[in-house]
């Protein structure tokens, strides 16, 4: 019962946080006389009364705590009911903590007023018009997005993202991702609460997988781990003949992979670099260095290899030619975006070809 409470006062704490942001926001429009906040309404949060000379509005205020496309939706529909009931004319408002680009364009479509704490507002009735935006990230969406796309999730993400029309079952993508149940159902929760997937009665789908790869490319990472230069004297075929001698991905011979550029040049060539990427582990580091006669460089290297903590990364390797092992398509088009404008070029390069 103290839990409840709780969580009840919580709400309401922001939710007159929020009205009295609203409130100031239009006190400051100079044509505003006045403006009076009710909340004996039992369908919406509040009712704002706000007077310009002789004319009347009555602003129908819906405040949510999670500011999520899917709970923007929600609230939505729940202003839509309750205006369709009303005797009055109402303008719509929707008020949250943070309202991200797909939940303001979703207030957007459906003509529906928003303010959210970060500054972001978009208010119009009469003569009044407000819009303003902003860059501002809330830290607590920070934090999500830094745990939708950490490596465990990274490695779902990377399974949905292989074939993005596939229905999946939790069990199943759970044993093909090589991770928990738990792990699945925190991803499946935050794609549904962002709108960028669907659940079926067979399962879960996709609904925006370029929305999930623009997000994931604004907070990715390179992998962590330990970054290795050499340099070697092969080349052009005799390079390429060795490589298919040595790349692998197996737990018995070992995995050394091409990566970034070397990877996108097999999938969407755009032009070479005079340095090769990979990732290994210990076996395959072991392979390139006596196959590709490698010495340690510190000036000069032609060959970048790391050595990912997170063996994840291997999971969805490709053999694009006959021998030849890679990256996926979209950790290879992550890699890329983090090489400069020459890498972000390569990149949408690789994203315009097909990635799916």
């Amino acid at each position: 019962m103290m839990k409840w409470e709780f969580i009840v006062k919580e709400k309401d704490v922001f939710e007159d946080q929020a009205i009295t942001q609203l409130c100031g926001l239009l006190r400051q429009v100079p044509v505003i006389d006045n403006v009076d906040a009710e909340k004996q309404f039992s369908r919406v949060d509040a009712v704002l009364n706000v007077r310009t000379g002789n004319t009347a509005y009555l602003l129908a205020c819906e405040v949510k705590s999670n500011g999520q496309p899917r709970f923007i939706q929600a609230a939505i529909a729940q202003l839509q009911a309750f205006m369709f009931s009303a005797e009055d004319a109402f303008v719509p408002v929707i008020i949250a903590p943070w309202l991200s680009p797909e939940a303001q364009a979703l207030c957007n479509e459906n003509g529906i007023a928003f303010l959210d704490m970060e500054g972001n507002a978009r208010i119009m009735f009469g003569g009044i018009y407000i819009e303003h935006q902003t860059t501002n990230k809330p830290a607590v969406e920070k934090r999500s997005l830094r745990s939708l796309f950490s490596p465990k999730s990274a490695q779902v993400l990377r399974t949905i993202l292989k074939d993005p029309h596939r229905i999946w079952r939790v069990l199943e993508l759970a044993e093909e991702s090589h991770v928990s149940l738990g792990q699945v159902s925190n991803v499946r929760q935050s794609l549904l609460n962002r709108n960028w997937a669907i659940v079926h009665n067979n399962g879960l789908s996709v609904l925006k997988p370029d929305l999930i790869l623009d997000a994931w490319k604004t907070s990715y990472q390179p992998p962590a781990g330990e970054a290795l230069s050499f340099y070697t004297t092969l080349h052009g075929s005799t390079l390429e003949s060795r490589l298919r001698e040595v790349l692998c991905c197996s737990e018995k011979a070992g995995k050394a992979i091409l990566a970034s550029f070397s990877a996108a040049q097999w999938l969407a060539p755009y032009g070479r670099t005079g340095v090769d990427y990979f990732y290994a582990d210990k076996k395959g580091l072991e392979k390139l260095v006596s196959a590709l006669q490698l010495s340690p460089s510190l000036k000069g290297a032609n060959i970048l290899i790391t050595l990912p903590k997170d063996s994840g990364i291997f999971r969805d390797s490709i053999e694009p030619a006959e021998g030849v092992f890679s990256t996926g398509a979209v950790q290879t088009y992550l890699d890329l975006t983090t090489y400069g404008e020459r890498g972000l070029e390569a990149a949408e390069h690789l994203r315009n070809q097909g990635i799916w």
